[in-house]
């Protein structure tokens, strides 16, 4: 939180600037100078910190600062706003004329969903798949397997969004899905069942364009995991037993790699969120937090900006605790209360 504080309060363009810049703009459309003071006398002014406020009144500039918070220090910006996050009072938007808390709550839903379906498919294609990559390892199919995953890897999520945009959007290919948009616009008349496929009808291309380029590394990482436990002894005691493969990769192997995957749900999740996720909603128009916080970042609506990157903290810290209530879960040897 301090960093981005200090990145995002410190660029240039920020909301008084923008407001000053529109006053001027204004000034000078209408040709109406009651603001207008000598530029010489304004420069001397420690409050004209800001480009565009050439020809502003002081005391505007100084109305405008405490508007936006900026007539405090930056240090006391700060810790007053860890003071108002940690009781969930993210304040008003700039400029849409809301609390940010309606607007972050209205629109995670879209963002939850699009992580929740991403992460699924990835881990449901990359562990049988990097299991059998694994068991085979070596031959023909790993190998081809493998060239054509680091080949899709290779390709950014938003410019095979773009590509399936142009071959199934209407371009000069195909017309089969939605250009934009989460629901179409007859979404309410539907019924229950034709609310689904819609829904899955505007989601089908935004999670294809995530899912592909997401499965290359956690493929490999089952690959190798599932490598590593195969190569250990209990697996060839087990062998030994007269098990068939079959029950020594489900009863045994599986339960010790599957572990360590698990562990790469929390950064794999939250990869999508702050990355895939927020392009892939701005190229569909798709109305979540990826959404809010680009427009917010182009406004320079900070409260919307820090209350969206408050809230992706907040659902990695949550992921994580999940992650370790999985481990006892899936391996109930594991004890958390034991102290070394």
């Amino acid at each position: 939180m301090l960093l981005n504080f200090l990145i995002i309060q410190t660029a240039p363009g920020g909301p008084v600037e923008r407001f000053l810049a529109q006053i001027n703009n204004a000034n000078k459309a209408s040709s109406e100078t009651a603001f207008a003071v000598d530029v010489a006398n304004l420069q001397s002014n420690r409050a004209l910190q800001y480009q565009g406020a050439s020809g502003v009144d002081a005391e505007i500039i100084a109305k405008v600062q405490k508007l936006y918070g900026f007539d405090l220090p930056l240090h006391e910006r700060f810790f007053l706003m860890l003071k108002k996050f940690a009781s969930f009072n993210f304040g008003e938007s700039f400029y849409q004329d809301r609390s940010v808390i309606e607007l972050v709550l209205e629109k995670m839903p879209t963002s939850i969903s699009i992580g929740i379906w991403t992460t699924l498919l990835v881990y449901l294609i990359s562990i049988p798949l990097g299991i059998k990559k694994a068991v085979r390892d070596g031959s023909k199919f790993d190998i081809t397997s493998s060239s054509i995953i680091i080949f899709l890897h290779a390709i950014p999520a938003f410019l095979f969004a773009i590509l399936l945009i142009i071959l199934f959007c209407g371009g000069n290919f195909l017309n089969i899905f939605p250009l934009r948009g989460l629901t179409s616009p007859n979404f309410a008349e539907l019924s229950a069942i034709g609310k689904i496929l819609d829904y899955l009808h505007h989601m089908a291309l935004p999670i294809i364009a995530m899912v592909i380029g997401g499965f290359a590394s956690l493929t490999f990482f089952v690959k190798n995991s599932f490598i590593e436990e195969i190569g250990k002894n209990y697996v060839t005691a087990a062998y030994a037993r007269g098990l068939s493969e079959k029950q020594v990769l489900y009863k045994h192997v599986f339960r010790n790699a599957i572990l360590i995957i698990i562990a790469q749900m929390p950064a794999a999740l939250i990869a999508i969120f702050f990355t895939s996720s927020m392009l892939i909603e701005v190229i569909f128009s798709l109305d979540g937090l990826g959404l809010l916080g680009y427009e917010a970042t182009l406004s320079r609506d900070f409260p919307v900006i820090f209350a969206t990157l408050y809230f992706f903290t907040l659902l990695g810290l949550i992921t994580n605790l999940i992650t370790d209530l999985t481990y006892k879960l899936i391996d109930p040897r594991i004890n958390f209360d034991k102290k070394f």
